[in-house]
């Protein structure tokens, strides 16, 4: 990462340096380039929740009810999906205390095969707007607009009444520097693989109807990318996602859901030490060697001994390895399935990124059409100069034939079959 962000600075503005390097580093949002703890990534935007319900709900997604957003947080709850075919468009303008060229769109959508699987479809393209080259003398040298994107395709099962799992292949493409003055920069490519489990049970506790749910989630299991080094490739922000989400049916026109989700980076801890205190030159240097290979060892590794050392490599032991574990919970109200409110909150230590703020939306469906919005508000020690201030998602959705009707034969799905109990 250091020798890459040494490249840009010989090509683009001061400001737009500055920008580029912070989206770079994105899962680390401020705290990347200064503090050694943090892990950094390749393609970090592939962390964020692309769409408004989630991220209203402090990114809890893994087990909460499904929609057409499921895939890209755990492809195991497509097999209960409520509706033959459903599609969704998300749009997030970006860092707009900085600039007002960049933005997160999302598309995505599923069509049920049979009563208890679906395949989905999603593509996630990040702009980053449009990036002025410099030469050395600070003169024009031509402009580039750089984006990335994801194409995913995805397959839920439902295995039992309650239990379902699911599989999505991706392609993503990191073109973030082009072509100029023959410099040897390429465009990262990768090949991903999520895997999913979902269960969800009703059950009646005291007098209350609830419904509990579970999920589990590896994301971006894939190749390394390479930008210039050959030598130095970076690790996909392959994640493990744990959750549960509880909905209370508190009469039969309102419902509550709180969610919770943990969530872990399965790459290499980066690997430091104390600074020595009284210490020669010469033993300084041989530290700052020491840091240096062993750092140089742990990017080294392959895909599986990343994941596998990923629970245990951290150099502050088993108290650290707990600090890169990042929670989120959200509160959803449900009034008759028509108008939704949403809170919640994302925690990131920070000595890992310091990601932290709160997050609140409302939500709308009326027949087949349903709108989201979510606003987040930054929290913690940085939260007065966090690029997520002011950041907003909406999100539209379409939900066609309701399965009921969609598995009856005379219904518009045309699907034989009994239409679900549930």
């Amino acid at each position: 990462m250091a020798s890459f962000l040494t490249f840009m600075k010989s090509l683009f503005s001061r400001s737009r340096l500055a920008l580029l390097a912070g989206l770079l580093a994105l899962a680390a949002i401020t705290k990347a380039q200064t503090n050694q703890t943090t892990i950094t990534t390749a393609v970090p935007i592939l962390t964020l929740s692309p769409d408004a319900r989630a991220s209203s709900m402090g990114e809890a997604g893994v087990a909460t009810s499904p929609d057409a957003n499921s895939a890209y947080f755990n492809p195991g709850k497509l097999g209960f999906v409520k509706y033959k075919y459903a599609g969704s468009l998300s749009y997030s303008p970006w860092l707009r205390n900085i600039t007002d060229d960049m933005s997160l769109s999302y598309v995505s959508g599923y069509g049920k095969i049979g009563q208890r699987s679906a395949l989905s479809g999603s593509l996630m393209y990040f702009s980053l707007g449009n990036i002025d080259y410099r030469t050395g003398n600070n003169l024009p040298n031509g402009s580039f607009s750089p984006v990335e994107y994801a194409v995913s395709v995805s397959y839920g099962q439902q295995l039992t009444d309650n239990f379902g799992v699911g599989i999505s292949a991706r392609y993503i493409r990191s073109n973030l520097i082009g072509a100029i003055n023959n410099n040897d920069a390429q465009p990262g490519n990768a090949a991903a693989v999520d895997l999913g489990a979902y269960y969800s049970k009703d059950a009646t506790i005291g007098t209350g109807l609830y419904n509990l749910s579970f999920g589990a989630a590896i994301s971006n299991i894939g190749n390394k990318i390479t930008y210039t080094d050959p030598q130095n490739p970076s690790f996909l922000p392959t994640s493990l996602k744990l959750g549960t989400a509880i909905t209370r049916e508190i009469d039969q026109y309102n419902k509550i859901t709180l969610a919770f989700d943990a969530t872990k980076l399965l790459v290499p801890s980066p690997y430091y030490e104390e600074p020595l205190v009284g210490g020669t030159q010469a033993e300084r240097n041989a530290q700052l060697e020491r840091i240096k290979a062993e750092n140089l060892s742990r990017q080294g590794q392959n895909i599986v001994s990343g994941i596998f050392s990923s629970f245990s490599d951290a150099p502050g032991g088993f108290k650290e390895e707990l600090k890169e574990i990042n929670l989120s919970t959200g509160l959803e109200y449900n009034y008759n399935d028509l108008l939704y409110a949403r809170g919640g909150y994302f925690y990131e230590n920070r000595d890992k990124g310091d990601r932290q703020y709160l997050s609140m939306g409302l939500g709308l469906r009326y027949q087949v059409f349903g709108v989201d919005g979510t606003y987040l508000v930054p929290t913690g020690s940085n939260s007065q100069n966090n690029p997520l201030a002011q950041t907003i998602r909406v999100s539209l959705h379409f939900n066609l034939n309701k399965l009921a009707e969609a598995f009856n034969e005379n219904g518009a799905g045309g699907t034989s079959g009994e239409a679900p109990t549930n």
